[in-house]
């Protein structure tokens, strides 16, 4: 699977006006500094201490966003 990774800064630059998002990545401790991967299909991954967490998801029109804001193509993990 193909993934984007981005800190919690510019994650939630992605997702700017989303509310219900924003809430709920402070609910699950999201920081600015915290590392998290989205994939194609929009979910969200947070990197805990010995795992990834799916966390949620993006809809509508987020890779161009996502694509812009981090500079980043997709990578397929090793």
């Amino acid at each position: 699977m193909e993934f984007i990774e981005l800190t919690g800064r510019t994650l939630r630059k992605v997702v700017q006006g989303q509310q219900e998002l924003l809430k709920r990545l402070d609910e699950l401790g999201v920081g600015e500094d915290s590392i998290l991967r989205v994939n194609r299909q929009g979910d969200i991954e947070l990197r805990r201490a010995d795992r990834w967490d799916v966390i949620g998801g993006l809809l509508g029109e987020f890779e161009t966003r996502l694509r812009q804001l981090t500079g980043l193509e997709w990578l397929r993990p090793l």
